[in-house]
């Protein structure tokens, strides 16, 4: 017999507290010295990141937070607060459901409080990750069973691990992108965070990554758990509800920080393909995040279609998010119960 209710705990990235540089700074500090996120040996992680990055990044990236931030806050966490909201709601009082994020507030650590004070009898744990990465549903996966491990009385704990082609999320991306006169594009360009190589090789124990150049086009036993073959079907699925011919689109990857090879093909270089080609409007999706943040809103719709410009490209829409989207909130209600 279940006494008590049903914890939910969504988890999302996270995002410094202001965008002044102060807190900029102590955000990147937490962000990039979980090792999970920065995988190199832990002294030279702390030289790297409280020697180099955190000092000399903090203030351009305060800059770039300046211009993502609205008057109620971060937008990533605005629609976390309603999309728990929203969850709440829809689910009733059997559950009880909390946000955390995985950097900042509020924290994994303030939103378990919140559910083992309610005495919850299980807790279903949700990354806002639809595809799985050591470094982002790993790491909340980590530090859930960092923070659980302390308590005396751990109840029922379940992880989701990954939603890459999960219909019904899938089906919210496509119709955001049919508000737009998909024909009227030059081509569709499906553009997801990248990740170094080094931790995609890390994670694969069956000796298959990178080993072949299309070795992340189909999911399989062997690369089940691997961000960029979850990256491709997530593609795949969207391009089969769009009807896209294969020619008619590109997967690329974002973000790459450092100069160790990332997953590619890098998405700056397929804008500069393109735009030699020819190209003059681009359509991008950015399905590994379900709610728009400093990578959709600025490094997409900001920077990249500043850089297209320059190549002699014209436009770069960005298709929505899923953000708050009540179906989109019905669709994690599905998922948990």
């Amino acid at each position: 017999m279940v006494f008590g209710k049903k914890g939910i705990l969504l988890v999302n990235l996270g995002t410094p507290n202001s965008p002044s540089r102060g807190d900029v700074y102590v955000y990147l500090r937490q962000f990039l010295t979980d090792p999970r996120v920065i995988d190199i040996p832990w002294l030279q992680r702390q030289v790297l990141v409280n020697g180099i990055i955190a000092p000399f990044r903090s203030g351009s990236s305060a800059k770039l937070y300046q211009e993502l931030w609205t008057p109620e806050g971060s937008p990533i966490k605005i629609y976390g607060e309603r999309v728990a909201a929203g969850l709440q709601a829809l689910l009733g009082d059997e559950y009880v459901v909390a946000l955390g994020m995985r950097y900042q507030n509020p924290s994994i650590e303030s939103a378990l409080k919140q559910l083992i004070d309610q005495q919850v009898s299980e807790i279903t744990v949700f990354p806002m990750f639809p595809q799985y990465a050591s470094a982002s549903t790993g790491s909340v996966h980590d530090e859930v069973m960092r923070l659980l491990r302390k308590e005396q009385v751990i109840p029922n704990v379940r992880f989701i691990n990954s939603y890459y082609d999960h219909d019904p999320m899938i089906e919210i991306f496509a119709d955001n992108a049919r508000k737009f006169d998909i024909d009227s594009y030059d081509h569709i360009l499906f553009s997801f965070h990248g990740l170094p190589q080094r931790q995609m090789i890390k994670a694969d124990a069956c000796n298959h990554c990178l080993k072949t150049a299309d070795c992340c086009e189909t999911v399989s036993i062997k690369n089940q758990f691997c961000y960029s073959a979850q990256s491709h079907g997530t593609a795949y699925a969207l391009a089969k509800k769009l009807n896209l011919t294969r020619d008619r689109y590109t997967i690329s990857f974002q973000s790459r920080l450092g100069r160790d090879p990332w997953i590619q093909p890098y998405t700056i270089e397929v804008l500069e393909k393109l735009a030699k080609q020819g190209a003059k409007r681009l359509l991008v999706f950015s399905a590994a995040f379900v709610a728009d943040c400093l990578e959709t809103i600025v490094e997409i719709s900001s920077e990249y279609q500043e850089e297209f410009h320059k190549m002699g490209g014209e436009t770069v829409d960005l298709v929505p998010s899923l953000n708050d989207d009540p179906r989109w909130i019905k669709v994690i209600a599905d998922m948990v119960r």
